[in-house]
């Protein structure tokens, strides 16, 4: 390496020999304290020195990052991602918006063609196939069909998108994002325009974290922040601290990588990883092969961080070489982690601003349930805990038990092998095919309202699969392949079988869906599934066989074979050194070279979606699926100071662990909820989901707060999509209406809400529907991160309780009137407390303060610009976007 001055504020410019070619880089041993770093902090630091320009990043930003971090007072930094990851259900508002933005910025005499990416984007179509189809041998061929046809407006919409410079779509049926981003796309170190830098991704999706498992620094953001990164803006964000986890011991037999995370997303929760980096280190790591820390990194929202970080070593080399990089690309990985100190080093002592430790040799089979992903809970227990959850629902319907239901409480209505998660890992997908050779050989099938499906994150699982002579086993199981994309695991988990909705419909059935998902929150996964349990890919073969979740798989026999006997669980679990066998024998480079060539041009019906050009987007009048979004309507030059909100009324009274999904759904939309009242009025009879409906922003408002599952306080027992109007007097009614009432009136609205308010997916939706509902303020005891950020891209201010309070402790009901004072004062100084005035009808007004979780200064400008595309426009307008 050979140095040269810098112009910063660090003489770290420097190039580098990699591959036979010379590459300026930015020293991180030029900076002193830089070695005791954290992985992430040296990668952010990277980031700042090549960035720097004495405005957004400076020298005081890169001393407190180094020194202190968030511990000093330049504590927030731009953060410009070298790549924006984008899905369909996402990635279409994203260019719904930016299509908008171009109308919008043309409408006020500028160049639209300046709306445009500025950096590399992918965007991988994933979400919009449905498992309407399983159970038979052309359930790929039919579920496609049905994905063309329902998607056929979005997907010529997707094609426009790919003129847009700088924007490359990955066609249906070629995989999930994140495992095409583990398997192909992510580089780990980028060589670009002359300079070699770590790899570094905003994803519109949480689990974009799944490549922190390669050592590249990638987090989940909303569809507005992903915007504003593609339009070439930094992201702004506090240095968030590290925590360090220290792994030790050694997995015991038969203790698969799903496991390894239930317990993991278990303790870090319990610890309190909330907008925090994670690092995993210690002498274990090296014994973690790739695959598993890709499924520990595929979670980490499920444990709150924002990052979970693995280091390079060895095991990321021989991972880029089995997925056919380039000698040369993996030359230049290795090369270029150790000259800058991303290398595992497990001696290293660096700087963690908490630690954990987690004993690999205490991990047990387990799975997680029945509602959230961190309740995990040991095989042996699940009985227990099912019937628990039985009675629980049972007694809030006020319903006895089943006395004739041919299906019984606690069956096994869908066990769905799915989601990037698990599939990416061939260990565990191995074991499932084994594990179905075996109860194949021993003659057992799966109980008959088990709806089975096989969705794998990409192609090179299905080949493995065949060529270990695994895949017939599986579908003659019933796990036959249903499509390459996320499917069940995000709620696209079709109908279930007759029996099962009979069982729900006519009886009242509690039944339960088991998948080696990442999420099971309630109501994600099926409308008329009660429980909901992750487990590894070889388990949920197991509850298939089984057939229920109050069957203790530890004790109690699969079924029995041609001769009477019983077959147990552990007769047929296959043993660690057979697995190891088959993935060695089956996976090679060949094989993911042979899977990704010409990864984005498509299948012939993709090919078949016609083209549309133009600098602008045609909007059609009558699309159920496309509406220009209302977000820049009637968008002033200058914006107008932010107002006090006064006497505002409370839309809806929440308790903790509201999710994204609870306040914008994905699945199906129900012919009699509002969306679906909206859309039969304009004639459609296939309402298909709301995911699918994201780029239509009538259906998602009408959507808002709809799930089934939400428990709205104000109205208790009516569950999701209604909430009392009290301009009518109280009377309940369905959300949106209450809303327009509200406006109609002049009444600003409110939320009030628990703890973990936003919790889980990434969903733009969730803030965008908030704020289309009119809501100025959401008052919660504590925010997820993605969530908070979304609400503030999107003009809504999020309050924080003080500790200690809650809308419990403090005596609100919902039925109050609210001011909030001091809203000017919070814009200019976010650390100023704003006051909260409330006027009970039946007890004296009483005042309480609230933190403004205006993060940054950047949060700030968006808030007092009425959010993100409002500030970019004006950007735009004066010619300051560059």
């Amino acid at each position: 390496m050979s140095t040269q001055p810098s112009s910063g504020s660090y003489a770290s410019l420097a190039h580098l020999d990699l591959g036979g070619e010379r590459y300026r880089v930015h020293r991180l041993d030029a900076v002193p304290g830089a070695e005791r770093l954290p992985l992430s902090h040296k990668i952010l630091l990277e980031n700042l020195l090549r960035h720097e320009d004495g405005h957004t990043v400076t020298a005081e930003h890169i001393a407190a990052l180094v020194h202190g971090g968030a511990e000093q007072a330049h504590d927030v930094v731009a953060f410009s991602p070298s790549r924006v990851f984008l899905h369909d259900t996402n990635g279409v508002p994203v260019l719904t918006d930016l299509a908008a933005l171009r109308d919008a910025v043309a409408a006020a005499g500028g160049d639209p063609r300046s709306v445009r990416p500025r950096i590399p984007s992918h965007l991988t179509v994933d979400h919009s196939v449905a498992t309407e189809v399983s159970g038979r041998a052309d359930a790929l061929r039919r579920n496609v069909e049905i994905e063309y046809a329902r998607n056929a407006e979005r997907y010529r919409f997707l094609k426009w998108g790919e003129k847009l410079d700088g924007v490359h779509v990955v066609p249906p049926g070629t995989g999930i994002m994140h495992q095409i981003n583990l398997e192909y796309l992510a580089s780990v170190v980028e060589r670009r325009d002359g300079w070699a830098f770590p790899d570094t991704c905003a994803g519109t999706d949480s689990h974009t974290t799944m490549v922190n498992a390669l050592g590249v620094l990638a987090w989940g953001v909303g569809g507005v922040e992903a915007e504003v990164a593609l339009l070439g803006q930094p992201l702004s964000l506090l240095v968030p601290p590290v925590v360090g986890v220290e792994l030790t011991g050694e997995l015991g037999p038969g203790v698969t990588a799903t496991d390894l995370v239930l317990t993991v997303v278990e303790t870090l929760r319990a610890h309190g990883v909330v907008g925090k980096f994670v690092e995993f280190t210690g002498d274990a790591v090296a014994r973690i092969p790739l695959a598993h820390r890709a499924t520990i990194a595929n979670m980490c929202p499920e444990f709150g961080a924002t990052a979970a970080m693995f280091p390079v070593d060895g095991a990321t080399l021989d991972y880029l070489r089995l997925t056919g990089r380039t000698p040369d690309h993996v030359s230049t990985v290795e090369v270029y982690a150790k000259e800058q100190g991303l290398w595992h080093d497990p001696a290293a002592a660096l700087r963690y601003d908490e630690r954990v430790r987690i004993d690999l040799s205490g991990v047990t089979a387990s799975l997680a349930g029945p509602r959230r992903p961190q309740d995990r809970v040991a095989l042996a227990a699940v009985p227990g805990n099912a019937t628990a959850a039985v009675e629980r629902v049972r007694a809030a319907r006020e319903e006895p038990g089943l006395t004739a239901s041919p299906v019984p409480d606690g069956a096994v209505a869908i066990a769905a092998i799915t989601s990037c998660t698990n599939t990416s890992n061939p260990h565990v997908m191995v074991a499932a095919g084994l594990l179905a050779r075996n109860a194949r050989a021993r003659g057992l099938t799966t109980k008959p309202w088990v709806k089975t499906s096989l969705a794998p994150g990409s192609k090179t699982v299905t080949e493995y699969l065949a060529r270990a002579g695994l895949a017939g086993p599986l579908d003659e199981l019933g796990f036959q392949l249903v499509g390459y994309g996320c499917m069940t695991c995000i709620g696209n988990s079709g109908p279930l079988l007759p029996d099962a909705a009979a069982a729900v419909a006519d009886y009242g059935a509690v039944v339960a869906s088991v998948l080696s998902g990442n999420r099971n929150f309630d109501g994600r996964i099926n409308n008329d599934v009660s429980l909901n349990y992750l487990a590894s890919p070889p388990l949920v073969v197991a509850y298939a066989l089984a057939g229920s979740v109050t069957r203790d798989l530890t004790t109690e026999p699969l079924g029995t074979d041609a001769d009477g006997r019983a077959v147990l669980l552990a007769d047929l679990w296959p043993d660690d050194a057979e697995i190891d066998e088959v993935v060695s024998a089956h996976l090679t480079p060949e094989l993911f070279r042979e899977a990704y060539t010409d990864v984005f041009a498509g299948d012939e019906h993709w090919r078949a979606v016609p083209e549309s050009g133009g600098h602008h987007f045609e909007w059609e009048p009558d699309s159920t699926y496309l509406r220009r979004p209302p977000f820049l309507d009637a968008v002033p030059e200058t914006a107008a100071p932010p107002q006090d909100v006064l006497g505002a009324r409370t839309l809806l009274a929440l308790g903790d662990s509201v999710t994204t999904d609870h306040i914008s759904p994905a699945g199906r939309i129900p012919r009699d909820s509002c969306a679906g009242r909206y859309l039969t009025a304009l004639g459609e009879t296939d309402l298909n989901t709301y995911a699918s409906r994201r780029g239509n922003f009538e259906v998602m408002v009408r959507g808002g707060f709809a799930n089934p599952r939400l428990a709205n306080r104000l109205a208790p027992g009516a569950g999701g999509g209604v909430t009392p109007d009290f301009t009518r007097g109280g009377e309940l009614v369905p959300i949106h209406d209450a809303s327009v009432s509200y406006a109609a009136a002049g009444v600003p609205l409110i939320v009030l809400a628990g703890q973990e308010y936003g919790t889980g997916s990434s969903r733009d939706w969730a803030a965008k529907t908030t704020a289309l509902l009119k809501v100025k303020a959401v008052l919660a005891q504590s925010f997820e991160r993605i969530h908070r950020a979304n609400l503030v891209a999107l003009g809504v201010l999020p309050l924080q309780f003080a500790d200690g309070d809650g809308a419990e402790s403090l005596g609100l009901d919902g039925t109050e009137e609210f001011d909030l004072v001091g809203i000017t004062d919070v814009v200019r100084d976010p650390a100023r407390p704003l006051t909260v005035r409330v006027r009970p009808a039946d007890r004296p007004a009483f005042e309480f303060a609230v933190r403004a979780r205006l993060d940054t200064p950047r949060e700030a400008a968006y808030y007092a610009n009425g959010g993100v595309l409002p500030y970019v426009h004006r950007l735009i307008l004066r010619g300051e976007l560059d």
